[in-house]
């Protein structure tokens, strides 16, 4: 791919595991120049593989890092120095985000946080995303031509994050509550008919269900802890740790005070 310069777009992509694997193979089909780093992942073929965060950068119009929020620090402090346009695509929290855009700042370094907002694997480069930051405009401007799918929001670093960890809260809350029952569904001797019954009333939610669900709950909060008490209990007579099942117990008490 080549940008208006008539140069061949290059892009750092800091982390080959499973998203940033995936995301560089894309680039490099995309056209893209892709310089690789990752300590523990050697670069597939047709990448340039690069020795550290800073040989990584060098060079590059773009670095994506794309290893997990522990390392996202130590890989900015790391290529900082050599780096043109830094995007952190790891989930963190927005306090962390606003962290490594100061630290960029402090190098002069357009600093653009980036929120990967669905699973990567099938969707690779094209998996939508949401970025917010004084680079999150330059961020799009460069890979979207590649055949990414990169959404811009006008504000500070961390409120990409924010979005998708505001999600996250329900999506991966919801599947956890889904593990559990099923566990105690499976402990009981009734794990596919409460499957069905879960399913059923995913595919019957509406417009109306998340207004339901939340005036209900407050309505019906002293009863309902009630209930959540007692099927914390029968959770663990079944053997089965209520983790999901005593923290709903727990809100709604909290609700009914």
């Amino acid at each position: 791919m080549r940008g208006s310069d008539g140069v061949t777009l290059t892009v750092a992509v800091l982390g080959l595991g499973e998203a940033g694997g995936t995301i560089a193979r894309d680039l490099l089909a995309a056209g893209a120049v892709v310089r690789a780093y990752d300590p523990a992942v050697s670069a597939p073929a047709g990448m340039i593989p690069a020795v550290s965060e800073s040989d990584a950068a060098t060079g590059a119009e773009l670095v994506l890092s794309v290893n997990s929020s522990a390392a996202a620090l130590d890989a900015l402090r790391a290529g900082v120095a050599t780096a043109r346009v830094w995007a952190d695509l790891n989930t963190g929290s927005p306090g962390l985000k606003r962290q490594l855009a100061d630290l960029a700042g402090e190098h002069a370094v357009p600093f653009a946080d980036v929120a990967i907002m669905a699973p990567v694997p099938g969707r690779g480069l094209r998996t939508p995303m949401l970025t917010s930051g004084p680079a999150a405009a330059r961020v799009a401007e460069l890979l979207n031509p590649l055949g990414a799918s990169v959404t811009t929001m006008d504000g500070p670093p961390g409120l990409a994050a924010e979005r998708k960890l505001l999600r996250s809260v329900f999506f991966k809350g919801l599947a956890a509550a889904v593990v559990e029952a099923l566990a105690a569904g499976r402990a009981a001797g009734c794990e596919d008919w409460l499957r069905d019954n879960i399913t059923e009333e995913l595919a019957r939610a509406g417009e109306s269900t998340v207004e339901r669900l939340v005036t209900g709950t407050h309505q019906h909060a002293v009863r309902r802890a009630d209930e959540m008490a007692a099927a914390t209990d029968m959770l663990a007579e079944l053997g089965v740790e209520p983790t999901i099942t005593a923290a709903t117990r727990d809100l709604l008490a909290r609700l009914a005070r």
